[in-house]
């Protein structure tokens, strides 16, 4: 195969840093842009918070440095190539203010009070753990063997590690020796820790270990015990048939037995606050809707987001630089220096006020597109709405409305919501009109939640139902809706 040689033209979308530092900010959500923004104050010394009482306009009218730099990166002659350095963009009077990029509404000035981060202090789940181990009376090494298996637990409360697996970990880590039997003995003295049903196996387990605590409450605990130890599959199957003609029951001794079952807790760990799987945590909504007599106002969320300027010492040292007349080679390096954290702060700066302006505007579509839910609260009331509707609305990519839709929050007063929520496509009715696909989905919903739950509709029922409603709709498109909602197939809704 012959080499040849050839001149080709091709084009390159190429974003520039800048345009990359803004779509990671977009992404961030309001919770955490406070500690985004401290990120880059610790990287770039030439950033920092402006002091209490700052709220004057930073100037967006500065070029972008262009001219200084090709003098800065060039040599022509045998001129040193850190001569004429330009800085006096850097140390005119009245560009070291602070950027009020906050959006103010004075509408609303409780918006704009005291910043609050809401933390949640309490024990985690690994404290009380460790708490409850120092309460067994057992040596330093078993104590080492105790922590490792605490160790293993996952995020829910289980020891899904193999005995072998923790052995091992124990020899080649920590040089300790044990054997399987040990940490056996172990595993059932942390089982009677609380929250009860900790470090289980399996969810057979699980389910056991906190009936056993409630044996003293009757002898339907212990019917629940033998249904579980015997027919768990057909249990979680709902096979109830079996589990009546395997123990004699009547319909009245197997609803109190699975009673006794479903109060149990599947998830042990998920009920202890601060417990490492952050089941539960706050939402911060990155936006707030009012309904002030009929007109929606809108507000972005900016109590955590500190304002930001350029350093004052460093303008200084340019300041300082500027007014001396010997100019050697390790002072110039240092203006170079101080020039490009300059130009990275206030690109920082810039970047901050692009990403509250997108959201901003990206919201607001939104709030229009879908105007009648936001006044009523009515799901039914939501319009289909992809994300080209709204990057043709805001003139921004459909990349840029997807990252902010995927993280961030909308406080309204009928609850709070995430943005991508509100998109749905859309189906045709027998009318010709197009509907939500959440409209559908809650129509949906409704029907379920009002079923005969002893004679749950099939997906079959279903489809007929929504279909004299006038939605063109398939049974396989209702079963897909279903199982996005979370809700089980027809067999297993049935109750007795």
């Amino acid at each position: 195969m012959a080499l040849s040689q050839g001149l080709y033209q091709k084009q390159l979308q190429k974003l520039s840093p800048q345009q990359i530092q803004l779509m990671k900010l977009l992404q961030v959500p309001t919770a955490q842009l406070e500690e985004r923004i401290k990120e880059e104050i610790e990287e770039n010394p030439a950033l920092e918070e402006a002091e209490d009482g700052h709220e004057t306009e930073f100037d967006e009218a500065k070029d972008e440095f262009a001219e200084g730099d090709s003098d800065e990166k060039e040599m022509d002659g045998g001129v040193d190539e850190y001569d004429n350095i330009d800085i006096s963009e850097y140390v005119s009077e009245g560009d070291d203010e602070v950027g009020d990029y906050k959006l103010k509404d004075t509408n609303y000035p409780e918006i704009d009070e005291d910043r609050v981060i809401p933390i949640k202090v309490e024990k985690g789940f690994n404290e009380l753990m460790i708490e409850q181990l120092g309460m067994l009376t057992i040596d330093e090494d078993q104590k080492k063997v105790a922590l490792q298996i605490i160790g293993n637990l996952d995020d829910d409360g289980y020891l899904r590690r193999e005995f072998s697996a923790i052995v091992d970990d124990l020899a080649f880590r920590q040089n300790i020796s044990t054997t399987e039997e040990e940490i056996a003995e172990l595993v059932l003295q942390i089982q009677q820790f609380d929250p009860p049903g900790i470090a289980a196996r399996n969810l057979q387990e699980c389910l056991l270990l906190q009936l056993e605590r409630k044996l003293h409450e009757g002898k339907h605990v212990e019917m629940a015990i033998r249904v579980l130890e015997k027919y768990f599959d057909e249990f979680t199957k709902k096979h109830y048939e079996k589990i009546q003609r395997g123990f004699d029951l009547n319909d009245e001794q197997l609803r109190e037995i699975i009673n006794q079952i479903v109060k149990l807790n599947p998830k042990p760990a998920g009920s202890v606050g601060g417990s490492f799987s952050n089941a539960e945590s706050y939402v911060v909504p990155d936006f707030f809707i009012y309904n002030n007599a009929g007109k929606l106002e809108l507000t972005l969320n900016n109590k955590n987001a500190p304002d930001l300027r350029i350093s004052e010492g460093y303008r200084d040292m340019l300041k300082e630089y500027d007014r001396g007349s010997k100019k050697d080679k390790r002072q110039k390096e240092a203006v170079i220096f101080i020039k490009q954290k300059i130009d990275a702060a206030k690109w920082f700066i810039d970047a901050i006020k692009q990403r509250h302006n997108t959201l901003l505007n990206t919201m607001e579509a939104i709030m229009n597109y879908q105007h009648a839910f936001f006044v009523s609260g009515e799901e039914t009331d939501l319009r289909p709405m992809i994300l080209k509707h709204i990057a043709e609305e805001t003139n921004l990519d459909i990349s840029t409305v997807s990252r902010v839709a995927n993280s961030k929050f909308v406080q309204t007063e009928f609850g709070t919501y995430r943005l991508k929520f509100f998109f749905s496509e859309s189906l045709q009715t027998d009318s010709g009109e197009e509907v939500s696909t959440r409209e559908v989905k809650k129509i949906l919903s409704d029907i379920i939640e009002g079923e005969d739950k002893k004679h749950p509709y099939s997906d079959e029922k279903l489809t007929e139902m929504l279909q004299e409603k006038g939605y063109n709709i398939a049974r396989r498109t209702v079963a897909k809706y279903r199982e996005q909602l979370n809700i089980s197939v027809a067999r297993l809704r049935k109750e007795l």
